[in-house]
């Protein structure tokens, strides 16, 4: 399950010594502090016991949690209490007088009694007149604490739900105004504080107040009750991701990410205020060295039509950008049905009617219960909505994972499970059931296309009650066709991955993530919900009424809400059948499908294995190239940025952020940085050391600002790196003198895009190709073209030992060229597509080619 970090073995023993949970609280609930006491039990009487414990005094509650486990953990609403004050005082006293010893009486209606035994179970429900006792260790506190209780009770007991929303708001705030973060929390005396906020951490179904506090290394977030512990802390330098997130349809959210893959996050913040939300991101996003920019739904879109993404792996991302969180159940990521057949023995995969109808809402895939809900929709006062429930709400996730996050089902249905009967007992039942039920359209989630089968075994012996029937809840029935749990998330995963859903697929995301979610496209689609689910249906901000508004924010939590619309024109089908399987590789492959074009590679040249992965943006990366000493990677990108990944650490190091559009080309010596752009300029850079194994950012120093009419698509060095020779967009190579740089020589000499372009050894040539097809040599002093060989097509790159050149063509062969005759001398087949980079050693005996085929191919020369 996606929000438990922990996985839970099968078999799990429910006994532990934490039992509290901000779970025990209420929906919207506070936990605010607690203090260590008994629950003195027959008070006054021979049989008078006292249970050692914790009392918690929360916004719309007390909570008494024993240290035995065999207690139950007791639960007192406050609206039930009838008197709150010192145990023993005078009955024509004032009531809810202040206590003056270490003894607090509540006098109360109605009590909860919760895990006894640590089993989760149904809560067990008292009710009746009664009085409990609770002793304080510190008795002076006890002023304070009745005070509380009397001030909160005040608050639950105001008949309007806005008037009592809007009291423990004022609470809270006043709270968190008398408090600010605690800097001896601090990791090291260093730290430089940045900015601090009030702001509330976000888990399934509760939010946790306190104060956010970040400083040059770290981000913090201090609990206002000090629970789950006094301190959340994440090192900045290990944050992969962050995303700006709504929470209850509001911009205040922003989930942090130490992970590239997890689908779960490390932290999900709320604000009070969107400024301090937006303040605290551009922070880390412009500070982070590891930060990795936010890929476009486009920019995923390309890489899972081409192949490079799987289904499962797109559905993720689209989720991830359209808002859903694994720590909002309202927003709780989306799959699917995929599956139409759960009766038949063996599922056929290569058969289109195994499959659900893509193209369709759930509430539309039966045509006779469609026809009665188009009927009053039609007969319906504006706003007209179709389905009266969600395909995605919080109720409708636990009741997938009810075996495996029972808790939290208990928090949402107050201390209750569902009716047997009503549980998530069988697939094909749920599935028959959302095809014919009158108010049943819920979709799948991420676990039914995981490897984690947790949430379909009753592995806890949880108690979920029986069934008509007689026979209890236990594990899921699966349908025929799957022998266990794991064959069942297998067979479901291979049809998430199968031809016929790669074909329709795009037609769902047109309906959750594109543009028939919304408008005319939606009510022709059969796919309209109510309004308040859907990103701008409402302004909270301008509802002044405060139960209004209270109503409508616990609708919106509890209903469902649709993801933020990520297309806006019609999603285009997936590239199927020249698509290659997840599953073919090879050892010189560079391509591994299921990465996208920004990925940098490492191989093992004598394992012919890959050794190393990392994708450092959502663009194609143009150059790269190893620094002195091995231990570094620089690679251009077409983002603009230049990133610098530590082969020691596995990580990236560094980002130059130095261009205004993209980076072409790159080159290194002598501790200098030299980088062409598509932004007519060529860039000297100093003040980066050769190896850099610290975790300091660097400082970049720009030396030189080389201006050109055009783009820049190429750049060469000669040996001693005081001539720099560039070519351009429009076909002129210019050679530029760096000790003064200054320009010694503008040449056009090709028609088209110069390709690359090369210092002979002793730096009194250059060499260039272009996309006209020619091979040109430059003179360095002079500036006047010597020779020139035409070719039949296009010389992409190529190397050169002063006399024979070999260059790497368009269609992918190796041609040896003999300048002084000019002539080619060779041809031999390489890739098969456009031979895009070549290399050779010192010792000018091996060879490294690379092509649009991603193939690496050595080569060995042969004299």
């Amino acid at each position: 399950m996606a929000f438990i970090r922990k996985k839970r073995a099968l078999q799990q023993q429910l006994y532990s010594k934490e039992r509290f949970s901000l779970l025990l609280l209420n929906l919207e609930e506070y936990y605010f502090e607690q203090h260590t006491a008994n629950h003195i039990q027959h008070k006054g009487s021979q049989n008078e016991r006292k249970i050692r414990g914790s009392l918690k005094i929360c916004s719309k509650s007390v909570i008494f949690e024993p240290d035995a486990i065999s207690q139950p953990i007791i639960k007192i609403p406050l609206k039930d209490c009838i008197k709150i004050g010192k145990h023993g005082e005078n009955e024509d006293s004032r009531p809810f007088a202040k206590a003056k010893s270490g003894e607090i009486s509540l006098i109360f209606s109605q009590v909860y009694f919760i895990k006894e035994h640590n089993i989760v179970a149904p809560y067990k429900i008292k009710r009746g007149k009664m009085e409990y006792v609770f002793e304080m260790d510190v008795s002076g506190k006890v002023e304070d604490v009745v005070e509380t209780l009397l001030q909160l009770h005040r608050a639950s007991c105001l008949d309007k739900l806005g008037d009592q929303t809007a009291m423990i708001t004022a609470i809270l705030q006043s709270r968190l105004a008398r408090t600010s973060f605690d800097k001896n929390r601090f990791q090291s005396v260093s730290e430089k504080l940045h900015m601090e906020c009030k702001a509330e951490m976000v888990t399934p179904l509760v939010t946790n107040p306190g104060h956010v506090c970040i400083t040059d290394t770290n981000l913090y977030f201090q609990p206002l009750n000090g629970y789950p512990k006094p301190v959340v802390q994440i090192t900045l330098q290990d944050v992969r991701r962050i995303y700006k997130r709504r929470h209850g349809l509001m911009p205040v959210g922003l989930e942090v990410f130490c992970t590239e893959d997890d689908l779960c996050s490390d932290i999900y913040l709320k604000f009070y205020e969107p400024q301090d939300r937006d303040d605290l991101y551009f922070y880390i996003a412009t500070y982070l060295e590891h930060h990795v920019a936010e890929h476009s739904a486009e920019s995923y879109m390309l890489q899972w039509q081409r192949g490079h993404l799987s289904n499962r792996q797109y559905l993720l991302h689209l989720n991830n950008l359209a808002d859903r969180s694994c720590n909002d159940l309202s927003q709780y990521p989306v799959f699917p049905w995929i599956i139409n057949d759960y009766c038949s023995i063996e599922l056929d995969l290569s058969n289109p009617e195994t499959f659900r109808d893509l193209s369709k809402p759930v509430g539309a895939l039966n045509k006779e219960r469609l026809e009665r809900l188009k009927t009053r929709y039609q007969e319906m006062p504006e706003p007209k909505f179709m389905y009266g429930s969600h395909y995605s709400s919080p109720g409708y996730v636990l009741f997938y994972l009810v075996r495996i996050a029972p808790e939290y089902m208990l928090c949402l249905q107050n201390g209750r499970f569902d009716n047997a009967d009503r549980m998530f007992n069988s697939i094909a039942e749920t599935w028959r059931n959302c095809l014919d039920g009158a108010t049943d359209f819920k979709e799948l989630i991420p676990e039914f296309y995981g490897d984690d089968v947790s949430f379909l075994v009753n592995s806890l012996k949880l108690d979920l009650g029986k069934r008509q029937g007689g026979q209890m809840v236990d594990d899921v029935e699966l349908p025929p066709w799957a022998q266990s749990p794991e064959d069942f998330l297998k067979k479901s995963r291979d049809a998430l991955e199968s031809n016929y859903v790669s074909e329709h697929l795009h037609e769902w995301i047109d309906l959750i993530f594109g543009y028939k979610q919304k408008g005319s496209d939606a009510v022709g689609a059969h796919n309209v919900f109510h309004p308040l689910t859907y990103e701008g249906g409402v302004d909270l901000n301008s509802i002044k009424d405060p139960d209004e508004k209270v109503a409508m924010l616990t609708q919106i939590l509890e209903f469902g809400q649709t993801p933020k619309q990520l297309f806006v024109t019609p999603h285009p089908r997936r590239i199927t059948p020249k698509f290659k399987s997840l599953s073919q590789t090879s050892s010189y492959n560079a391509s591994a499908a299921d990465s996208p074009d920004s990925t940098l590679k490492m191989f093992s040249k004598q394992c012919k294995t890959l050794q190393r992965s990392i994708s450092f943006s959502n663009m194609a990366l143009s150059s790269c190239l190893v620094l002195p000493g091995d231990a570094t990677v620089v690679s251009s990108s077409w983002d603009n940025n230049i990133y610098f990944y530590s082969i020691a650490f596995g990580r990236r190091q560094d980002t130059l952020m130095g261009h205004d559009d993209a980076v072409s080309k790159i080159c290194w010596h002598d501790n200098r940085l030299y980088s062409a752009s598509w932004d007519s300029t060529v860039k000297v850079w100093s003040g980066v050391p050769a190896n850099m194994t610290g975790t300091k950012r660097h400082q970049f120093d720009m030396l030189a600002d080389l201006e050109h009419d055009v783009s820049v698509d190429t750049i060469s060095l000669n040996a001693a790196s005081t001539l720099l020779a560039s070519g351009t967009k429009e076909g002129t190579v210019n050679i530029w003198d760096l000790t003064t740089a200054t320009t010694l020589h503008q040449i056009p000499c090709h028609s088209g895009t110069v390709c690359d372009t090369a210092f002979s050894p002793d730096s009194r040539h250059v060499l260039s190709t272009g996309e006209d097809g020619c091979l040109n040599v430059i003179d360095v002093q002079t500036g006047m073209l010597i020779s020139s060989i035409t070719s039949d097509e296009p010389q992409r790159c190529f190397i050169w030992d002063g006399n024979s050149v070999l260059s790497g063509s368009q269609s992918g062969e190796l041609l040896v060229w003999d300048l002084l005759g000019g002539k080619m001398r060779a041809r031999i087949q390489g890739h098969t597509g456009a031979v895009t980079c070549i290399w050779m050693n010192e010792q000018c005996n091996s060879i490294i080619t690379g092509g649009e085929d991603r193939q690496i191919m050595f080569w060995k020369l042969r004299y």
